[in-house]
């Protein structure tokens, strides 16, 4: 999406910022900033858009789980507009409501702790099977959940996880501190193909998403593991298996995943 983005709006002067059907509040806060400022670039960290703009404050953007930004109107879903210099325009979608989309000073990002929290980039140099394995180190989360956090590493959301540890045999119970040297190098590596090979496909699509440019995400051609529950796996052919863990729907395999050993004196 930020690539698709940024040739669109980058040296643009936003006009108007108009709350369309979302309520004032901490997600949609300060857009009345933007208004007069040109957008400089379209950035990312994590799975948040920052656009910085020529006043000295940033426009935040996270999609949530449903987010859709267009320079098409649509019927429906619509929370923000922003009308455009040259006659443009972009619109924000979210039918669940999760998104976020407001203005803050250039780098003041304490009202979004998750923001201020994030690992390293996966596709970095500073991700290294070496630095996961001392983020893991530092929690008895699951790792499933854990990588959720955005903590170990920023980006990964429910889908790429699930892929993830399915490529590296990690169970999703895992405790992350029990996670080996050698097991985090290839998740590590898991994580940054997935990744990579998601972004050459434009993402996933099951039901909402679209890029900018209104193309669905064509990864969902390519999982292996995520919504495929009951049907063999790619690897071994056993069912796969669907839990809830951390309010998530999670998918692993019981045969190629080894389940974490039970601790003494654990219920």
């Amino acid at each position: 999406m930020r690539r698709e983005l940024e040739p669109y709006v980058r040296g643009r002067v936003i006009l108007a910022a108009t709350l369309v059907d979302a309520p004032p509040g901490p997600k949609y806060a300060r857009l009345e900033r933007a208004v007069g400022q040109r957008i400089l670039a379209v950035t990312r960290r994590g799975k948040f858009l920052i656009l910085p703009l020529s006043g000295g404050d940033d426009l935040i953007i996270h999609l949530g789980m449903t987010g859709i930004l267009s320079p098409e109107p649509a019927p429906k879903h619509v929370r923000v507009r922003l009308e455009l210099s040259e006659g443009g325009a972009l619109y924000f979608r979210d039918a669940r409501r999760f998104g976020r989309f407001l203005v803050v000073p250039s780098g003041a990002y304490e009202a979004l702790p998750t923001l201020s929290a994030m690992g390293p980039e996966p596709l970095s140099a500073a991700f290294t099977g070496d630095a996961l394995y001392r983020a893991l180190q530092r929690s008895r989360t699951p790792i499933k959940p854990f990588l959720l956090s955005q903590k170990p590493v920023s980006g990964v959301g429910n889908i790429y996880a699930d892929e993830a540890l399915w490529r590296a045999r990690i169970h999703p119970l895992t405790p992350a501190n029990e996670v080996s040297r050698a097991k985090a190098a290839q998740l590590a590596g898991a994580i940054r193909e997935v990744l990579a090979a998601s972004l050459r496909a434009k993402g996933t699509t099951l039901q909402d998403y679209r890029t900018v440019n209104g193309e669905v995400g064509a990864y969902a051609l390519q999982l292996q593991a995520y919504g495929r529950a009951e049907k063999p796996c790619p690897r071994c052919g056993s069912p796969l298996r669907k839990v809830t863990l951390g309010g998530r729907g999670t998918h692993f395999c019981a045969r190629c995943q080894r389940p974490p050993r039970a601790r003494p004196g654990a219920p």
